[in-house]
């Protein structure tokens, strides 16, 4: 609709001119509940709620005009400054018109607005294993006004009173405490925030209590009421008592380092279904997606995933919330700095020790990933409007911007770095902040000038090489040690590194082990080491050992060749990721052909340790053969990964994490008639695997490869979900529905996704998991000119969540040849002028397409 996409123009013009006192607003959630519509597939006119909201603000110029934003899809009535308006003649379904504002004005919405089943705005779920209805809100970033009128940016922030009438024996949960009078909840007034970390949500959830107390050094006690919650059917499977134990950690934690008392009352923790999100920061009211609730066996990397994102949220209510961006060009100032403080404070005070390994294996994968794209960007990005801001939660502001405040800890050291961050806090509480602002403290606190930095790190784009050039004497001893930076024609700034190099040679006993380490400043395309000169000579340099930098780590051929014999017995586990995702990056690089990246995972995984490097190398070596193997290797890649995984699966400890890892990878790359009969044994027991419990969520892992080679069909889904008949089975099935090998079952999937808006986000999303089958090519070549056909459309006609969700998961990744290239770019020839963020999402696609042919040119040329 015109004006949904605000642009960063409008909104420096409102914020100069607005200034907002409060803001109240109550809302009539009665209609949730009723035969109206069953939440799950219906068209048609969308079930709706009343809100009404009062807005006090201020005009620093009299008389003049702007706007106030609502997506609704009616208003019934509108004042200002007790002026009727008629909505017909300022409301366009996007904005509301003010006309000769007042120095002091007060605006009165009375709206109906919608319910959502795209999880933006008021979500509306209605569980299928009892019927009951539950409510939450996402807002990020701009999603309050689908719920109720305001000035939707994040620079114009307020106190908020909220009131919300409920059905009956339904509890509302909101940023502040609730209580309920007279069948009316009434919350207590926020401090002042932006609306979109503003936050409801209702419904008949199981809600388990704690409390979390601090004395601080001057005398003062907090008390911070603690609650979780999930839906009525996950109750059996919640463990609160973990989640609170890894929130009293972080709150403790952060008390300790940032020297300012948690804000905003109670911390609330609501686990929401179809969400479209991991999690998101509103204060008091944290929202996470419920797969963080396990229903069933797991291993220990899932548990550190979700402590890695409680700690992330947790980090937000100091940066991000108590501190805001002026606008979504610094989305960094809030989302880099929550990603690292979530690794640092998971290593720091919980028990999960190994984070940086994770952080440097998976988080930096997708930085990496995100820096090579046509799309990659400064991570003080240039955010035009609204439609960019949404496209930019992505590995650059997220995991390069956290790998980059890493490589800043280690460059003006950790106590001036935790100072400043304490600093910013106090001068900048409850108000927004750009890029300077942090910069003046950690100027203030280190005593450096940090604006050649800044320029290099935060307002390029691009990755850097690292490469170590070994020149050796003939006794056998270093005689010159250099780093080479690189990089790319397109990006071609080279930054100052800070890194350590590490030497490693093996052991009398065949253990890899380092020997020797400098850690240095390295600085344009040539820095001499010069501290290990004389060393003994090593059989593996590492550039970038201990993961201080962000860049991508090249090897001379003496070290290549140590890791392709000797890759398993590197004692040290962060030394390994990093050489495991060094060798990714030769891989995507078309530098190391797939099918040797795939050899070495099936000879080395078996003694990875550490199970969420093993999950990569498991995502990776997938990835490997889906995409960058030559098509005519891939099926002896599928033997040769089948076998491989069954080996490890037989050979690992019973009832072990490795087990469960491997049976999972198993069952992702089986694909003969043996792998598929002992899927199908394992699922009906007639096979047994000692130590392999089958429980619920295997079933549907074991299935789905079943039912894309076509063993399993509609009536065992169907039996199955009658097993598992709740909202979690029902994703599980519509995704191996969509994934069987039949011509029809393509057309009602796609038609079902792009040709209808019956679907709820997440059944949006596993239609296209299960569609989207690289064991059946032929059956998705005829979609791809249709995604051309179509795009367009949805982008215009679809929410901007199932937009994305269609473009980037129905482009035709596995029609992989030069003709689906040359479609790609015909189309983006003929539609210079559709909406940006459509065609960066195309243009990403379309790099991905071009890498995974240079891959596999590189992986033929390997067969000789």
């Amino acid at each position: 609709m015109p004006g949904e996409n605000l642009s960063r123009d409008e909104a420096q013009e409102r914020a100069a001119l607005l200034s907002v006192d409060g803001y109240e607003v109550s809302l009539d959630l009665r209609s949730a509940v009723g035969d109206q519509d069953t939440g799950q597939a219906t068209e048609g006119a969308p079930r709706t709620f009343r809100s009404v909201t009062t807005i006090r603000f201020r005009s620093a110029e009299p008389g003049a005009t702007s706007f106030a934003d609502l997506i609704a899809p009616s208003v019934t009535a509108l004042s200002l400054n007790g002026k009727d308006l008629d909505p017909g003649e300022v409301f366009d379904g996007t904005r509301i018109l003010l006309e000769d504002l007042a120095a002091d004005n007060e605006l009165v919405v009375d709206a109906q607005c919608a319910y959502s089943r795209t999880g933006e705005g008021m979500h509306r779920f209605v569980d299928p294993e009892d019927g009951e209805v539950y409510l939450y809100t996402q807002y990020e970033p701009a999603d309050s006004r689908r719920v109720f009128a305001n000035f939707e940016q994040p620079d114009l922030k307020a106190p908020f009173r909220f009131e919300v009438r409920a059905p009956e024996g339904w509890t509302v949960w909101s940023n502040g405490v609730g209580e309920l009078t007279d069948g009316v909840w009434k919350f207590a007034e926020t401090k002042p925030i932006s609306t979109y970390i503003t936050a409801f949500a209702a419904g008949p959830y199981h809600y388990v209590t704690d409390s979390y107390s601090r004395t601080f050094d001057d005398g003062t006690t907090l008390e911070i009421p603690l609650g979780a919650m999930c839906r009525k059917g996950l109750a059996p499977y919640f463990d609160s008592d973990d989640v609170f134990l890894v929130t009293k950690q972080g709150l403790d934690f952060f008390h300790e380092h940032f020297d300012y008392p948690y804000p905003f009352g109670k911390y609330d923790q609501a686990f929401v279904p179809e969400y479209n999100l991991g999690a998101m920061e509103n204060p008091g009211l944290v929202t996470f997606r419920e797969e963080f609730i396990f229903r069933g066996k797991v291993t220990q990397a899932s548990y550190e995933g979700r402590a890695n994102v409680i700690l992330h949220e947790m980090a937000h209510m100091w940066f991000g919330d108590l501190v805001t961006m002026e606008w979504w060009d610094d989305l960094w100032l809030k989302e880099s700095f929550a990603d690292f403080m979530g690794a640092f404070s998971l290593v720091g005070a919980t028990r999960f020790k190994d984070g940086w390994i994770t952080f440097a294996n998976r988080r930096k994968a997708w930085a990496y990933r995100a820096d090579q794209l046509p799309s990659t960007h400064p991570i003080t990005a240039d955010i035009r409007d609204l439609q960019d801001a949404k496209l930019n939660f992505d590995g650059i502001t997220y995991a390069k911007g956290a790998s980059v405040l890493k490589q800043l800890v280690a460059y003006v050291g950790q106590d001036a770095f935790l100072e400043g961050a304490r600093r910013y806090f106090k001068r900048n509480a409850y108000g927004n902040t750009r890029l300077g602002d942090l910069l003046s403290v950690l100027e203030e606190t280190s005593g450096r000038d940090l604006a050649t930095w800044a320029r290099a790190w935060l307002q390029t784009a691009g990755v850097n090489s690292l490469t170590p050039q070994v020149i050796l004497s003939a006794e056998g001893r270093i005689t010159e040690l250099a780093v080479l930076q690189e990089a790319a024609e397109s990006h071609p700034e080279l930054r100052p590194h800070r890194v350590a190099v590490g030497l490693y040679r093996r052991t009398p006993d065949g253990a890899v082990e380092r020997y020797a380490r400098a850690e240095l400043d390295v600085e344009g395309p040539r820095t001499v080491v010069a501290e290990l000169v004389g060393a003994e000579a090593p059989e593996l340099v590492l550039v970038n050992d201990d993961d201080l930098t962000y860049c991508k780590i090249r090897f001379d051929e003496g070290s290549l060749a140590t890791l392709r014999e000797r890759l398993g017995e590197i004692t040290d586990p962060l030394a390994r990721a990093l050489c495991w995702s060094a060798l990714w990056n030769l891989t995507r690089d078309a530098l190391m052909p797939a099918r040797d990246f795939i050899g070495l995972v099936l000879r080395f995984a078996g003694r990875e340790s550490d199970i969420g490097v093993l999950q990569m190398l498991h995502a990776w070596a997938d990835s490997a053969l889906t995409f960058y193997a030559a098509p005519g290797w891939r099926a002896e890649g599928e033997r040769l990964l089948a076998e491989g995984a069954l080996k490890e699966l037989r050979l690992a400890e019973p009832g072990s994490q490795h087990q469960l890892t491997w049976a999972r990878f198993f069952a992702r790359v089986a694909s003969g008639s043996a792998d598929l009969q002992l899927l199908g044994g394992l699922l009906e027991g007639t096979a047994k695997i000692d130590g392999l419990v089958v429980d619920q969520e295997l079933r549907w892992a074991f299935l789905e490869p079943l039912a894309a080679h076509g063993v399993a069909d509609e009536a065992a889904l169907a039996a199955e979900l009658a097993r598992d008949d709740t909202a979690s089975g029902k994703r599980h099935q519509v995704r191996c529905l969509a994934a069987r090998p039949s011509a029809a079952v393509k057309a009602q999937a796609w038609a079902a996704v792009v040709e209808s808006d019956a679907l709820s986000n997440a059944l949006v999303e596993a239609t296209i998991a299960g569609f989207d089958q690289p064991s059946r090519r032929e059956l998705l070549a005829p979609y791809a000119a249709k995604y051309f056909d179509a795009i367009e459309r949805v982008w215009a006609d679809r929410s901007i969540q199932i937009a994305m969700d269609v473009v980037k998961g129905l482009f035709p990744s596995l029609q992989d040849s030069q003709g689906t290239l040359d479609a790609t770019d015909a189309w983006l020839a003929a539609h210079e002028s559709a909406a940006p963020a459509l065609r960066r999402l195309v243009l990403e696609a379309r790099d991905d397409l071009a890498r995974t042919l240079r891959g596999q040119a590189c992986d033929v040329a390997a067969a000789g």
